[in-house]
């Protein structure tokens, strides 16, 4: 059956859901629109529109499954905070149909659109290459298991890893540029972090931090149907739908419009150098190389956050109003990240009070001196699991940190019969508090003091020695 391209300058969103690749515009075929004038460049264009797409199903649902953020709404979904995650969510669906778009789109401009273009670059081809290799790591890291072709079987976490690593060959491979050829390398010890491969995860890392400050983005248009949805949700919505866990408001929002929303819409970074950083110290801790670990947290304060920008902004019209909790502190209180912890002061914001500074890229409030008061494998472990907390804010990925996992979709099951029972349920630690626990606080007004129920961070390290965390602690 020949496949039909909707749009040629959106043609990756012509790729169906999950159970195949079928559009219904009968007048542009695979084989007209494959003998256009630079069909690389226009597919192109649409595998990064895809991506943009893709980063706002991960962002959003996966930030609400976390301790990040609370759907302090109704626009959203009402379980993920539990966390419940089922199956038959709709949001389940959405999130796999995305990842699998991207896939399927780099897979036929890989295989069709490349050979039909005798114009393309190497760098397009590199490019094409990196979204495949990006759609098995988000595979990996997001689901118990995802097909890795049309009906096909679930594969594994490691089986998409190991897709990915040999797709970030290739692109490095005909990446003419060096820069990205380093994001390309990041990429690699990511996934080589994900599958628990220490030796490997340090080197590709250690490759990545010639650049210190290397930084790859994806950019929105709100002009065109592709804006930053995370954006709108913790910014630009007239209701504040998504309100952060208070310990990290001072990190909130990190995407926001200063001009006109639809052309005001800020990139997310994906692809950044403080992960190269964080990797290296989290090889180090689990060796027990512990001043080898302190040094490369304390060069990451130095060498690449504080060389990051910042941006004042007036965020007065802040008021947490969403509604699903009414006790949201809105002055400068101060914080205890448990019951247990001491009163921390400049975690919450007074937005009333004038400009705030934000971190556009990567903020935290660790010091130099916390990281040398740190002097246990747990003490430290606890830090660089509060840093990537602090520094992918807002970025999607502190769900896979605590070791949750979405299911194959109902929708898959229900066309592909290599679906099995243990496939549709999710991966949720038996650590993980229940009842919207992890978003849980308590406001005293009288004393200024707002407490969190659980320190997941410590919880974390309480359980170091679970499977589905701490990749090279197991």
């Amino acid at each position: 059956m020949k496949t039909y391209i909707k749009n040629i300058l959106m043609a990756v969103v012509a790729c169906a859901f999950i159970a195949g690749c079928k559009v219904d515009n009968p007048n542009i075929t695979d084989d007209v629109y494959l003998t256009t004038t630079n069909v690389s460049t226009t597919w192109l264009t649409g595998l990064r529109r895809q991506m943009a797409l893709t980063l706002n199903q991960v962002i959003v649902n996966t930030e609400l499954v976390s301790d990040n953020y609370y759907n302090n709404r109704t626009l959203s979904n009402k379980v993920f905070d539990i966390p419940q995650i089922d199956n038959y969510d709709l949001d389940v669906n959405s999130i796999q149909s995305a990842i699998q778009r991207l896939r399927v789109s780099s897979e036929y401009g890989i295989s069709k659109v490349v050979t039909a273009d005798a114009t393309t670059t190497p760098a397009q081809k590199a490019e094409m290459y990196f979204f495949n290799a990006y759609s098995h790591v988000l595979s990996g890291e997001l689901f118990v298991g995802l097909p890795g072709t049309d009906k096909g079987p679930v594969l594994n976490p490691a089986a998409h890893y190991a897709l990915a690593l040999t797709a970030l060959d290739q692109a490095i491979a005909f990446q003419p540029d060096a820069t990205e050829k380093l994001a390309y390398t990041l990429l690699k010890a990511r996934v080589y972090y994900d599958m628990g491969d220490a030796t490997n995860a340090k080197a590709f890392a250690t490759a990545a931090m010639a650049n210190p400050l290397l930084l790859k983005q994806q950019v929105f248009d709100g002009s065109n149907s592709a804006p930053n949805d995370f954006q709108t949700y913790i910014f630009s919505s007239t209701n504040n739908e998504f309100a952060p866990l208070p310990r990290l408001d001072f990190l909130d929002p990190k995407y926001y419009n200063t001009g006109t929303v639809a052309l005001d819409q800020k990139p997310v970074s994906y692809i950044k150098s403080e992960e190269a950083y964080l990797i290296v110290a989290e090889v180090q801790v689990s060796q027990n190389d512990l001043t080898g670990a302190q040094t490369t947290l304390k060069n990451l304060l130095t060498q690449v956050i504080a060389n990051r920008a910042t941006a004042s902004l007036n965020d007065a019209k802040e008021t947490r109003n969403g509604g699903n909790r009414t006790d949201y502190p809105l002055t400068a209180v101060k914080v205890k990240f448990d019951a247990n912890d001491i009163e921390r002061s400049g975690y919450v914001l007074n937005r009333q009070a004038g400009n705030i500074t934000i971190a556009t890229i990567s903020g935290t409030k660790v010091t130099a001196d916390d990281i040398n008061a740190a002097t246990t494998q747990d003490a430290l472990l606890y830090l660089v699991y509060r840093m990537r907390q602090e520094i992918f804010i807002s970025e999607g990925r502190r769900m896979t940190d605590l070791g949750i996992k979405f299911p194959v979709s109902q929708t898959e099951q229900l066309n592909n019969p290599n679906v099995k029972a243990a496939d549709m349920v999710a991966q949720i630690p038996s650590f993980i508090p229940l009842g919207k626990g992890m978003d849980d606080f308590t406001n005293n007004t009288a004393t200024g003091v707002v407490t969190m129920k659980y320190d997941m961070n410590k919880v974390l390290v309480s359980n170091k020695t679970a499977k589905e965390i701490f990749p090279f602690i197991n």
